[in-house]
């Protein structure tokens, strides 16, 4: 009985340890390449496994340089939470939000309002008068928002720095929202649309119970 060639390999799938099994048929057998040459199956198989591993390395590499990314993200975390949730005046804190995330996360324009705590002095950029259209936007968000245009007056929150910026990312403060978080950039893909919230969202997480914590003690001591 004569096998076809479709028999055979079914067959063959059915045996996955067959090569291994018998490995003296690797290098006999044999198949005519495009030029004509006669080549074994182990060598027209070794170029596709050189492509494979080749493949496999650079992923590898990716997942490896991703891990230190998100490794020296981590560490700027933390180092912003320690110093946020150190301070324990008004001035002091909002100061060190501001300055946390220009500085720690290079950020080149950051800027916060306040209107439901009143911490700080009344002449303190954050607690100036908000549009009621735009706190009511901040109680309704559930999660940051990116975008290319200005959402109601927040350009202005850079003053003279405002016609400068293309991009912004709005992050409201507490649930329901006393206030807004403002990160602009001076480059239109720093914060774009599509992109992802969710670390954004912690630190604005992370800025809202710093406030809070002060918030209460303020109103302790008094």
């Amino acid at each position: 009985m004569t096998l076809q060639s479709d028999e055979v390999c079914a067959w063959l799938r059915t045996q996955p340890h067959f090569f291994d099994q018998h490995p003296e048929f690797l290098p006999t057998a044999k198949r005519e390449s495009e030029n004509g040459q006669v080549v074994s199956l182990l060598d027209r198989q070794l170029p596709a496994l050189r492509d494979r591993n080749r493949i496999l390395e650079t992923r590898l590499a990716e997942l490896i340089d991703i891990a230190r990314e998100n490794d020296a993200l981590s560490d700027k975390v933390q180092s912003f939470a320690i110093e946020i949730m150190s301070k324990r005046e008004p001035e002091h804190v909002a100061d060190a939000i501001l300055e946390g995330l220009r500085e720690g996360f290079k950020i080149p324009y950051v800027s916060m309002r306040l209107w439901g705590h009143a911490l700080g002095r009344d002449d303190s950029a954050w607690r100036q008068p908000v549009l009621a259209e735009l706190q009511t936007f901040a109680v309704g968000m559930s999660h940051p928002v990116c975008g290319h245009h200005p959402i109601y007056e927040v350009n202005r929150w850079f003053g003279e720095d405002a016609p400068r910026l293309k991009s912004f990312a709005l992050a409201p403060l507490g649930h329901p929202a006393f206030g807004l978080l403002v990160l602009a950039s001076e480059e239109a893909d720093r914060f774009y649309p599509e992109m992802g919230t969710l670390f954004l969202g912690r630190l604005a997480a992370l800025a809202t119970a710093a406030i809070e914590s002060c918030a209460s003690l303020v109103y302790h001591e008094a």
